[in-house]
Order: structure tokens, then sequence, then C-alpha cells
């Protein structure tokens, strides 16, 4: 048995067992043993029935003497286990919810208890509410000291694989590995001075008597730490290392030429500020240089990252090369592609739209134009990543929120060109530790500024009981001559439901609240056309208001409008929801965000007022991060995150800010190629596809 030894063939698990692991993603012995316990329990403290005492946490073994269960107010299960000892004392077990247990736990079964003992005042016996329990059958002894009297390991079970399953196979596997293979760099880990992988391994699973509680439950432990720093180095490593390759790559020398400035300046609807002007500057920068580009544009909602783009897509087709703009949805592709074509109306640049609603011969048509190097702004969905779209000169790839997008989509588009300049743009502001795993390959650019004169957006939560005032508000604002935005952002499981609650709200609206008012309907199953002719009124201000479904987040730019009501708001991350409110408050007048709710939750009540109390782009998403987990904080599941299996991108921060340091510092020491090498093949083999790691050598 090795590391890449398949479970199936590990003594105790067999063919029906590795299934079940396989659905957790665990197929080999080094996948298992890095399958960490997500808590600890102390189980030293193990005693006699007769010896326990109100209020301690407590080990007993003893024997099911009778269950019951019964109803309690007509609803709630309850069940009952009634245990006795050697000592000849009772322990009462209850369970809520506990009819499950009617075939576990019956009478003459030894089992293994723990938990916080009590006194049920009504009989006045000792009891113990939900403990954990585990069942000894009668070989077990010889392994009972894995699962008692020692601080005990809690796996999250696998299917049927339960917790002590789990454990039972890890001391297994653990007792017979031996010395296991070390790859963490030998002077890495004297610096760290941190424990060799065998030890690490083993005390992970099954930690030493003297270890420390508490910090292996904050996993800080020696073996934790080690664990987790391996992961992030390698992680770190990676990058690095496909930073530096294609810093090497020959790339496009673009040049900032005298009339690609003039273009520049006869685009622009405003001044620029401060910190677009330095970002331009990075921008141009990069392209000059003869290697490509890699290189993310974060800023908060409202501080121009599209107009910026747009700039530095007028130096690439000044110096005849195309551009391609991909964005995540038909929605926002159709968004960029009016705000693009606004942009560079008087500037005669070609434009076009590439979207799967297209028609067959349509596609057709701008495939044979983007080809041929007629068309010179393509902005699309996945659609431009299809094989048969080619490009004459591609020299500039714009993908917008890149977040909803793997690493091999964004590999996919660059292909398409030879060696072109990358654009990666954000409107969430990504935290620091989210931005160094996924994009710590790429340089970064930080719009900090919003443009002058924009005042500071009022946001108020309202519960949907109160919606007249809502509208009492908004018909003041209107009145004053302003408008108006009302959302019912979509939510992918149901478009439908929310495309008709938009259009009853529409009618509702025009004709009972603001009677003889123009009121718009804008969702993403309009023809495109449709879509910017609504729009377009909305901006002329021949509509007062306008109701959408559509999460309005890009290209939008009203001055005039200064209220965004979003019905629903609790059902969306903290970073939609401040994505949509900066649709408001880009004009001269005071502007105001309302945010109507049903019941809230917890969560939800701290998630508002994450919003209410803050306009901070990086703060809200900070606390959204923390608030509903990477996995879910861009409101899709996260494509492009790595597989981390012990470390965790909000616990381990500071671990991961040591891992990037030293990785760096060991990859600039490694001059020895054969090392370097070493590292490169390492890469390849144990962390390429987990990471998407893709060209690390």
């Amino acid at each position: 048995m090795d590391l890449n030894t398949p479970l199936e063939y590990v003594k105790g698990i067999g063919p029906a067992r590795a299934a079940m692991l396989q659905g957790k993603g665990l197929l080999t012995v080094e996948d298992l043993l890095s399958y960490a316990p997500f808590r600890y329990e102390d189980r030293t403290n193990i005693k006699s029935i007769a010896q326990l005492a109100p209020g301690e946490m407590a080990t007993v073994i003893a024997e099911v003497a009778h269950v019951k269960s019964q109803r309690i107010r007509g609803r709630m299960g309850l069940f009952e286990a009634t245990f006795r000892d050697s000592s000849h004392s009772v322990l009462l077990g209850k369970w809520f919810h506990g009819d499950y247990l009617k075939s576990v736990l019956v009478p003459g079964l030894r089992v293994a208890l723990y938990g916080k003992i009590e006194l049920d005042s009504f009989r006045g016996e000792l009891s113990i509410l939900h403990p954990e329990f585990e069942v000894l059958s009668g070989d077990d002894d010889s392994e009972s000291a894995i699962h008692l009297g020692r601080i005990v390991p809690i796996h999250e079970a696998a299917g049927k694989v339960s917790a002590r399953v789990l454990r039972t196979l890890l001391y297994r596997i653990c007792e017979n590995m031996g010395t296991l293979p070390d790859a963490l760099p030998e002077e890495v880990r004297q610096r760290m001075k941190l424990p060799n992988y065998t030890t690490a391994v083993r005390n992970l699973h099954f930690p030493p008597p003297n270890e420390d509680l508490r910090l292996l439950n904050e996993f800080r432990s020696p073996a934790q730490f080690r664990l987790i720093f391996e992961e992030f180095f390698w992680m770190q490593a990676g990058l690095q290392l496909r930073r530096s390759k294609v810093r090497l790559q020959p790339g496009i020398a673009f040049e900032l030429s005298d009339r690609a400035r003039e273009q520049i300046k006869a685009m622009l609807p405003f001044k620029p500020t401060g910190a677009q002007k330095r970002v331009l500057g990075e921008i141009a920068k990069d392209m000059a240089a003869p290697h490509p580009m890699n290189r993310m544009l974060q800023g908060d909602v409202g501080s121009g990252k599209t107009l910026v783009a747009a700039e530095a897509a007028i130096i690439a087709i000044e110096n005849k090369y195309q551009v391609a703009v991909l964005a995540p949805t038909e929605i926002l592709a159709t968004q960029h592609y009016f705000y693009f074509r606004n942009l560079f109306q008087k500037l005669g640049y070609s434009i076009a739209l590439v979207t799967g609603s297209l028609s067959a011969r349509e596609k057709t048509k701008i495939k044979e134009l983007i080809a041929a190097g007629l068309i010179q702004i393509s902005i699309g969905t996945h659609a431009l990543l299809e094989e048969d779209v080619s490009y004459h000169r591609l020299g500039l790839a714009i993908v917008d929120e890149q977040h909803r997008f793997g690493v091999m989509q964004r590999l996919r588009l660059i292909e398409k060109g030879v060696t072109p300049d990358v654009l990666v743009m954000t409107a969430t502001p990504i935290p620091r530790t989210l931005s160094m795993t996924l994009y710590g390959d790429l340089d970064v650019s930080i719009i900090d500024e919003l443009p002058p004169g924009r005042k500071p957006i009022v946001t108020r939560h309202v519960p949907e009981t109160r919606i007249e005032e809502v509208w009492s508000f908004v018909k003041r604002e209107i009145d004053a001559g302003r408008q108006a935005y009302v959302v019912y952002p979509v939510i992918e499981e149901s478009e439908t439901a929310a495309l008709k609650a938009a259009e009853k709200m529409h009618q509702h609206l025009s004709e009972i609240v603001f009677p003889g008012m123009p009121v718009g309907l804008l969702h993403g199953r309009m023809p495109t056309d449709v879509k910017e002719q609504t729009m377009q009124a909305f901006k002329r201000g021949e509509t007062r208001m306008l109701v959408s479904t559509t999460v309005i987040e890009v290209g939008v730019d009203v001055p005039n409008a200064t209220v965004m009501v979003i019905e629903q708001a609790e059902r969306f991350g903290l970073a939609q929801l401040h994505q949509l409110r900066g649709r408001v408050g880009r004009g001269g007048h005071q502007s105001y965000c309302i945010l109507v709710t049903g019941k809230l939750n917890d969560t939800g009540r701290e998630r508002i007022r994450t919003l209410v109390d803050s306009t901070d782009g990086f703060y809200i998403s900070e606390m959204d991060l923390k608030l509903r987990g990477p996995g879910e904080f861009f409101g899709t599941k996260q494509s492009g995150l790595p597989a981390l299996r012990i470390a965790n991108l909000l616990r381990d921060t500071e671990i991961l800010e040591l891992a990037r340091r030293e990785a760096a510092a060991y990859l600039d020491e490694a001059g020895d190629a054969e090392e370097r090498n070493r590292v490169i093949a390492y890469l390849r083999d144990h962390w390429q596809a987990r990471y998407g790691l893709s060209r690390v050598g």
C-alpha cells in the first residue's frame, strides 16, 4: 500500500465503500489521509454512571436497558433510552426527533456515549441530551482505544461510511503506512520548524495525548499548521511559476501612439479621475512591453472600470489588432455591447455581439467577419469560446466578472490569438485572500476613487409590510423630476417566477400606484433591440420608472435616476446588492437604495445591516465572504475556486500570506535547474488538476 493505492484495494474498504468515498472525492490512500476531521472531542474522561456529576462532559460505556418513543404536543418525537453499566446505576439518554434510532439502539446493545451530563429535575435521574454515541460490537475491544479514552477526531461521514468507520480505517492505514515521502522542500520545513509529513498526517487524525484541544479545534496544532501551509505553499508556487512563464513568452508590444491618444480623448464622456488615469498608465505600460499582459482591474461600483477597458481596447485597435470581450451571461454581454457601441459610435470602430441566442445564419455571418478581421471588437458569452470562432489578429482579451469563469475558459480565449494581452475585470471587489488564490498569476490594478461630485447613497431597509411608504417616497422623488428603478433580480432556478412577478408589478405600478405615469419593463427574454429601446427611453426620461428582472450591473448610467428599490433583497448576496445599488448615485442629486425584504433570519439581518451601514465595496465583500463562505461568495457556485482539502480561505489567511512569501523566496533561491524541475514535476503530477495550474512548467 502506498499513497497512490486506490481505496477499493485497502483492507476494510472494498468496492461498495470505495464508491461512497468517491462521492467525497476520495479515490486514493493519499486522498483519505488528507480528509481532515472537522472537530475533535476530548474523551479522556471515561467514568462509570455512578461517578458522573451534572454539568461535566464525560464518556460512558453502558448497555441499552430499554427504550421508548413518545410524542410531545402531538408533533415532536422524543426517543428515550435507559442505559445501565456495571455500577448498576441508570443514565437516561434523550433525542428529540429521534424516531430513526428505534432500529439502532435496541436493548442489550453495548455503546459508548459522550456528551454533557444533566439532572432530569422531573425524575431525579442523570440524563444526557443528544449524546454522541458509537456502537461497540463484541470484537471491538481491540480497537476501542481509537474511539475512547483519548482526543477523538470527528470526520464528516461519507454516505453510509460513518465517522466511526472512517476513524477505524484511518487508524489501520496510519499503523501500516510506514514513512511517507515528504515533498515539502527540506530547507523550507527546517526554517518553518514544521513536523515531517508522516508525523503531521498521523497527528492530524490521531493527536498525541498532550495536544491542546483548543488549538486542534482552531486548526492550529503543529500538524494542522504544517498541512495547511503545505497546501497553500504548492498552490502559490504554481501561481508564481505560471506568472514567470507568461512573462518569458514573446507578446505584442503595443504602441500608445498620438492617434490612439486622440481617439481616447474623443471617446471619453467626462474627465477621467486620477485613479482611472493611474490605472490606464499601468495597463498602457504592460501593453507596451514585449510580453503578454495579465492584469486584473478591480474597483468599486461606479468607479469606471469599463471605461478604462474601452481605453485599453482603443490602444489595441489603433495597433491594427482585434479585441474580444467575454461576459458570463447574455444580459451582461448585451449591456457591454450597448455601452461600447455608444462609446465608439463617433470613432468608427466595427463592433459585434456574439451570444447563444443568435440564429445560426447570424452567427455564421459574424464569425466570418471576425475571422476576416472586419470586426474589431467582438463582445459575447461562452459562444466566443466555441471552436469555430477564430480571429484574424486577436491582440487583447477582456474578461468581465472573471470569477464566473474557470482558469481553463480564460486560456481557451487566449489561445485564439498569438499570446494576446489579457485584462480581467471584476465589479465585485475581491477580498485579498481570494485574490491571492484565484488570481495570484495576475498583476492587480485598483480604481479606488469615484468620479467627483457624487454623494454617498443613503440605504434604507423596509419590510414588505410597509411597501406603501416606499411608493410614497418614490412618488415624491419622481414629482421632483427624478427617476427610479424597481428590481426583481433573477434567481437562476426561478426566472419565470421572477418574470411573472415583475410583469405583475409593472401592471400594478403603472395602472394603480402611478396611473398615467410612463413605467418601463425590462427583462432578459426581450429581443435585444427591444431592450435597447427600453433603456434608451429611460435614459431620455420618457419613462420615469423602470421595472426590471435584469441584474443591471454594468453599462447602465442614468444620472437622473436617484432611487433603487430592490424587492426580495434577502435572497441575494451583499456583493450583488452593492452592485445594484451602484446604478444610482451617478449624478449630483442625493440618491437612495431601498431594500425591501420579507422575514429575515439572523444571517439575513446581518447582511442587510452591513449594506445599510456601509458603502465601501471592499468591506462589504469581506463581510459577504464571511457570511456566505467562498463557494457561494459570487452568487453562483464558484467554478474557479481551488479544491482545498485542509486549508480554509477564511480561517487561514495569515498562513496563506506566509506560504506565499515562502514560495516566492524558495523559487527565487532555487537557481538549481534540477530542483526547479523537481518542483514543476511535483506540481504537474499532484496539484495541477486540483488548482487548475495549467502550464506551470
